[in-house]
């Protein structure tokens, strides 16, 4: 394969490529044996670039490991197979040849682009009750995209390390820290001192009636016209589906001001919780917003339009808040250069 590079050839009946699949599908089997399985060129390339821990990679041609960063290779367990082998086990429609065992990476642990780190701003993601994994990559990448400076997960997330998350992500998880299974109590000390958390909900401001409950929505979009700048009163009353699942009564959820999205709401550093499409925002969220004098930040959509996919949703917001913060820079810059005399 190169210089100083080893592998061996799997014999016929080789079970060690079936490991793969009990870890890729089985968060509980990810968790205990802090492993991960990565598939295709870009994303393992991206991993060991970062600095994640290869323990064995499985590839049916020796060309694909000229692709890869040699240095990193010799500590792994190499083992070459056939492209049949692969294709039975992988999760891909059109497989590379080329699957990957990690150690679970550590985010404190990961090197992460130099590009990554020179764009990142003072914008933070929370993600709440994200469970579909496809949603959950795009958040990842948008996250990435926008410059965001770290990405928080709370328990209700789907787990990051899903193959489906993987592939949606694009190599987001290697590029910006995700920290995941938070419980709502560790969630301040993951943010930066002085930080604003606002979230991003589907709930007309100018319809009242409507505000009560908290479960409802995307994270994403009012589906009405109203007045973005009225705040949201909400009464104190138990989100109906909280009360299903968890018997909860009298969810006291505090009141919001809302504007609309593209109205300045970047004081720096600034997070966004972005909600799940069938549980929407918890109330744990909602809490933390307003003890930091956050805002709801409402996309409005035609009437009549359901709201907003949660991955869309965060995409919007994030561009938008890097938006203002660029600009915000530029201001400061010019009144650097060129200052007021009074």
């Amino acid at each position: 394969a190169g210089p100083g590079l080893w592998y061996e050839k799997a014999a016929p009946g080789d079970r060690r490529l079936g490991k793969v699949v009990t870890i890729a599908k089985s968060k509980k089997f990810r968790d205990h044996h802090g492993k991960v399985v990565l598939e295709g060129h870009r994303l393992i390339k991206d991993a060991l670039e970062a600095g994640a821990v290869l323990q064995s990679l499985f590839f049916s041609t020796v060309g694909h490991l000229k692709e890869l960063p040699e240095a990193k290779l010799k500590r792994a367990n190499l083992v070459k197979v056939k492209f049949e082998d692969i294709k039975s086990w992988s999760d891909l429609v059109t497989p590379q040849g080329l699957i990957g065992i990690f150690s679970k990476p550590d985010h404190a642990k990961m090197s992460y682009p130099a590009a990554q780190l020179t764009s990142s701003l003072p914008l933070l993601l929370i993600c709440d009750n994200i469970r579909d994994p496809g949603n959950l990559g795009t958040i990842l990448r948008s996250a990435a995209g926008a410059g965001c400076e770290k990405v928080l997960l709370t328990k209700g997330c789907v787990d990051p390390w899903e193959p489906k998350v993987l592939r949606a992500g694009m190599g987001a998880h290697f590029r910006l820290p995700i920290v995941a299974n938070l419980d709502w109590e560790s969630v301040p000390s993951n943010l930066p001192a002085g930080v604003q958390v606002c979230v991003a909900d589907n709930k007309d401001p100018g319809a009242q009636a409507e505000t009560a409950s908290v479960s409802r929505g995307a994270g994403g979009a009012a589906s009405a016209p109203g007045n973005p700048k009225a705040p949201v009163k909400s009464k104190p009353k138990a989100a109906p589906e909280r009360e299903d699942e968890e018997g909860a009564v009298g969810v006291c959820v505090p009141e919001l001001a809302a504007q609309c999205y593209y109205e300045n709401w970047t004081q720096t550093p600034v997070a966004v919780v972005i909600g799940g499409e069938t549980h929407g925002l918890s109330p744990d969220a909602l809490h933390l917003a307003a003890s930091t004098g956050g805002k709801r930040l409402v996309i409005p959509v035609v009437s009549g339009v359901d709201s907003l996919n949660s991955a869309i949703a965060a995409g919007i917001v994030l561009f938008e808040g890097k938006r203002q913060l660029l600009r915000r820079h530029e201001q400061e810059d010019e009144r650097q250069k060129f200052p007021v005399v009074g």
